[in-house]
């Protein structure tokens, strides 16, 4: 019953920060299915916008501004990876305290929450600030920016303009991974990524800073030669 109450509060917690209602759940007896002490939750969020006020893309073009939100850290994907590099390849522990990533466990660090940006977005939204968004999910960075690009528009990126917090370079150092495949995987410290006019990039930090979200901005969206996304 404690771990349960947990996990409500934990899924409570998640409607507070995105600002969304908590309106009932089912659970399933599947006895033989799940062996004892395991258990598997699921859940999702359905939301509504006026047609008028949907992110199309359409006013996205060259020469606007890509400003990145950070990640908190692993944001739940990738994980087959983390297990294999971390815990079969260095044969670390979830008890595991690296110098790198001060005084937290391993899987301290990789337990941390996945960060909800809705009342960071919400302000440029309203001000309509935004031409495009995309949340990088699973697929990592470089396969995600390219959602929220039209046809004919690439982003290009620079890299080391945003912090890569240290478990990313763990897990890479760990699997032996390729740094660039890297970004195939992994978010690497950017959990939203949205455009915006470049002659309102101040408005939109001043909106992000209000908000209590550090912004960066991590490159531009230019003409889109054979690739989605560039890494200068």
């Amino acid at each position: 019953p404690e771990k349960i109450a947990s996990i409500v509060a934990g899924v409570a917690e998640g409607c507070v920060q995105a600002g969304a209602a908590l309106v009932g759940g089912e659970t399933a007896e599947m006895p033989g299915f799940y062996p004892e002490q395991e258990y598997d939750l699921a859940g999702f969020t359905v939301g509504v916008v006026e047609k008028s006020k949907i992110i199309d893309n359409t006013k996205m073009q060259a020469g606007d501004a890509v400003i990145a939100l950070p990640s908190s850290g692993v944001h739940s994907n990738g994980f087959s990876l983390v297990r294999k590099a971390l815990f079969e390849q260095a044969g670390y522990t979830v008890e595991t305290r690296l110098p790198e990533l001060g005084d937290r466990t391993l899987g301290d660090v990789l337990l941390t929450p996945t960060k909800i940006y809705v009342k960071a977005l919400m302000p440029l939204f309203e001000a309509s600030l935004v031409h495009g968004v995309a949340h990088i999910t699973g697929g990592g960075f470089i396969e995600n920016v390219p959602r929220m690009l039209p046809e004919g528009l690439a982003a290009r990126i620079e890299l080391g303009s945003w912090p890569v917090p240290p478990i990313f370079d763990v897990i890479e150092r760990a699997g032996s991974v390729d740094h660039m495949e890297m970004f195939n995987i992994f978010n690497m410290g950017i959990g939203m990524v949205v455009a915006v006019p470049a002659d309102r990039e101040d408005e939109v930090m001043n909106l992000l800073a209000n908000a209590g979200e550090q912004g960066y901005r991590i490159g531009s969206v230019v003409a889109r030669g054979s690739d989605g996304v560039e890494l200068a």
